[in-house]
């Protein structure tokens, strides 16, 4: 708590209309889809996603490594020792925009991982699956399969039969999270991970583990922000090192050290300059980093996917907490909600608004 970003009413307001957003363009996916599979275009589809189960005849392409990667060896060298290990499965978690994406696309590329699987590495962004067979089509289609209506039996004999494989399953909280869809989800990872060749990776925005699953131990902790150290390193492996230092830990005060945040910001330095942009945040605030056009490129999307999320908005006056927090200086430290000891989330919103009003 007492993070430096501060989420502001119009970010949570925006939440539920990005995420119907996000629906109606799933769906339009989804009906497009099914127009190509019943049209004659669905032999050559076919052709695509059949043959033999390589790599080489999917739809499957690694994502490059990440080119600008600090303060995060520590947990890179636990995942690489969870490997050494045997068959591990590990969740990598945190909030939005702490690098949980890049640190697993840099396990992915480790020489450790390349030598150990070869060519049986698999990373499948999960964030257009709303469903346990969804997700189950996105895998087959990474490994050249043929569509169906439910590839999970297929998946589970294949993942059996094949040599020794790495699976990272990105972005996992989106077909998880939606509790018509978690049982199913969460079964069909027990049933992957039953599987004694394959290695699971996931990520996922929280600090929560999907259950069915056993977890090798020990567990990652879910990420933190970067140290200043490292914070420092990534700005200026973007925005370069001819800007004050002053002025550059005046901008990575604003980020709280969130991978995410620096980026967006240090680009915009690398433009604009640490004056100009120090100016520009008292007048525009997260808005300033809210121009891009996913998660990834903007800051104020990235809190409202977290915002809309089912662990948030399935809880009462959960919202009405984050918007009072939001208008605290330095929000609410971990020790003061400690001392306070309130008895419900009620009270506490109470106790919150009586101390705003003070």
């Amino acid at each position: 708590m007492g993070a430096k970003f501060k989420m502001t009413a119009d970010v949570m307001a925006d939440a539920t209309k990005l995420y119907e957003q996000a629906q109606l363009k799933h769906q339009e996916v989804l009906d497009i889809i099914e127009a190509m599979s019943s049209s004659d275009s669905a032999s050559s589809i076919g052709k695509i996603y059949s043959g033999s189960y390589t790599s080489s005849n999917s739809i499957s392409m690694l994502p490059a490594e990440p080119k600008i990667f600090h303060g995060r060896d520590s947990e890179l060298a636990d995942i690489l020792n969870l490997f050494i290990q045997g068959t591990p499965r590990i969740a990598i978690l945190g909030a939005g925009g702490m690098g949980k994406t890049s640190l697993a696309r840099t396990a992915l590329h480790h020489e450790q991982i390349i030598t150990k699987y070869q060519g049986n590495r698999f990373f499948v962004a999960c964030d257009t699956a709303s469903s346990k067979a969804e997700l189950a089509g996105l895998i087959g289609a990474h490994l050249g399969m043929k569509p169906g209506k439910d590839l999970t039996q297929a998946l589970l004999w294949h993942f059996t039969n094949a040599p020794p494989s790495l699976l990272i399953l990105d972005n996992l909280e989106t077909p998880w999270e939606p509790l018509e869809s978690r049982k199913e989800v969460e079964e069909f990872l027990s049933l992957l991970t039953d599987i004694t060749s394959l290695a699971l990776v996931i990520t996922m925005r929280g600090a929560e583990r999907p259950a069915k699953v056993r977890w090798t131990r020990p567990f990652l902790l879910p990420l933190k922000p970067l140290a200043q150290d490292a914070a420092r390193k990534m700005f200026i492996d973007i925005a370069d090192d001819r800007h004050s230092m002053e002025e550059v830990d005046q901008v990575l005060h604003l980020t709280g050290n969130m991978p995410l945040s620096i980026s967006l910001l240090a680009h915009l330095v690398d433009m604009e300059g640490c004056t100009e942009i120090l100016s520009r945040w008292e007048r525009e605030k997260t808005s300033l980093i809210s121009e891009g056009y996913d998660k990834r490129s903007n800051l104020e999307l990235s809190i409202s996917l977290s915002l809309s999320s089912p662990r948030i908005t399935s809880m009462p006056h959960s919202q009405e907490l984050l918007a009072l927090l939001s208008i605290l200086p330095d929000g609410l430290s971990d020790v003061e909600l400690k001392q306070a000891n309130f008895q419900s989330r009620i009270s506490l919103v109470a106790k919150l608004h009586c101390f705003v009003l003070l």
